[in-house]
């Protein structure tokens, strides 16, 4: 594994032939990085000039001494992408956690609004960068001298945010089950291919992964008209389980297919033997995972490692870390993609982030009573007063039309929201009166807006 390479300084003595020309030698971690990925030197070229700091940004981060940073990476990619930063700047402590939407986005923005500070950097915010814009958290990204390694269209052209990787949602399948002549070439011959019906799609309900970027391409009417026909004639498996699982699933046989899969998590699986493998109907649904710093922490360290990251070795080092192509402008090459055949010369149907807020809520107004009348559930949105909640907010009783409901309540796919803010399951109480969208007693529920 690369991240234990790095962690034991390998030998890479014999690679200062072919590392390219900078100013400062190469860190240990990036040379390992380079020998163990097989990348060719000139992915480094300019390097140097990347790697200039404001001299003001160093001297707060020698005060500050640490970095706070929530996201998606698991923790052993994140010290291995992180490893060629430590050895430039090892005077910044870093503080990482991967937690769930909930707990990476909806607790620092509820701090932040109480006056506390629990995250530097955040990575895979959504739609709630809004909320964060609302109060004046986001640090301006645009002061960052690797701004321009992005292109338009890949970050916000205000500064707000900027893409931390690019993210290609289709899907895996089981090479024991399918050939690849069974395959669908185009999204609409998924709906008639005859050896896909049937449950044989086992499918996550994340819309916004892969639907929601066809939206300006098709149109409300078409994505609207192919929800329907998933759903009423393909039939897929409906499941729960994360996307990373249902890749896990497909290839236990389970079913399939698993919609949507990142092309990067089946490359890390397929690496290992497993016999899945990635493919992509066209037009090739396109993501970016979106990073933003708050102010009042520690910003002279975010804003060194946001530098940093966005830099050819920061990039790089991503990369060699999980497989995640670069968002980098000069590093959209054949080398950084774990399918390129299946990408590139190909129609790309791109989801800007500022999408989720604005079509998300309209693909879901319709995708989910099909997605819960499919499960023979009808999606219900009532308002009660809850009378009673149990398990720290976990459950809710209320009364409707005279019948005792028990709903349950997510701390991750549960929309929650107390007074019109975001809130915790935790601050629900007995007594407050709450529009609930729920698909039957003893259900989960798709969302709970409580009053006071």
């Amino acid at each position: 594994m690369l991240h234990q390479l790095i962690k034991a300084g390998a030998a890479v003595a014999a690679l200062a032939a072919v590392a390219p020309a900078t100013a400062a030698e190469l860190p240990k971690a990036t040379q390992a990085i380079m020998k163990e990925t097989g990348l060719p030197a000139d992915v480094l070229d300019g390097l140097d000039a990347e790697l200039v700091m404001p001299a003001k940004w160093i001297e707060g981060a020698k005060k500050e001494r640490q970095l706070i940073v929530s996201g998606t990476w698991d923790a052993d990619q994140f010290e291995a992408l992180a490893a060629p930063f430590r050895e430039r700047y090892p005077y910044i402590r870093f503080k990482y956690s991967r937690a769930t939407r909930h707990d990476r986005v909806i607790k620092p923005l509820l701090a932040y609004k109480a006056g506390r500070i629990v995250s530097d950097l955040i990575s895979g915010v959504g739609a709630k960068y809004s909320a964060f814009r609302e109060i004046n958290a986001i640090l301006d990204m645009r002061q960052i001298p690797n701004w321009n390694n992005v292109p338009d269209g890949m970050k916000d052209k205000d500064g707000g945010w900027i893409g931390q990787r690019l993210r290609y949602w289709c899907i895996a399948y089981n090479k024991n089950a399918l050939a690849k002549a069974d395959l669908p070439k185009t999204w609409d011959d998924l709906l008639t291919n005859p050896k896909l019906r049937g449950g044989k799609i086992g499918m996550g309900n994340r819309p916004n992964l892969w639907l929601l970027p066809m939206w300006d391409m098709k149109g409300e009417t078409a994505i609207r008209d192919y929800a329907s026909k998933l759903f009423g004639e393909v039939k897929p498996q409906l499941r729960k389980e994360g996307m990373n699982a249902l890749i896990s699933l497909a290839t236990a046989g389970e079913f399939d297919i698993s919609l949507p899969s990142a092309e990067y998590r089946v490359s890390q699986m397929e690496r290992k033997g497993a016999p899945i493998s990635w493919h992509c109907p066209e037009p090739v649904p396109m993501a970016i995972s979106e990073m933003i710093g708050l102010k009042g922490g520690h910003e002279n360290a975010a804003l060194m490692f946001v530098n940093w990251f966005m830099s050819k070795e920061g990039q790089v080092s991503q990369f060699a870390a999980n497989y995640a192509p670069p968002v980098h402008k000069d590093l959209r090459r054949r080398e950084f993609l774990a399918y390129p055949d299946e990408i590139l010369g190909r129609k790309i149907a791109f989801r800007d982030p500022e999408a989720m807020e604005t079509d998300l809520p309209k693909l879901m107004r319709f995708w989910d009573p099909m997605w819960f009348s499919a499960k023979g559930l009808k999606l219900d949105v009532v308002t009660a007063k809850l009378d009673q909640v149990a398990k720290k907010g976990a459950s809710v009783n209320f009364t409707v039309n005279g019948k005792a409901q028990t709903v349950r309540i997510s701390g991750s796919r549960t929309t929650i929201e107390i007074d019109g803010v975001d809130g915790q399951r935790a601050e629900l109480k007995a007594g407050m009166t709450c529009e609930i969208a729920y698909p039957g007693n003893n259900q989960e529920a798709l969302k709970i807006d409580c009053k006071k």
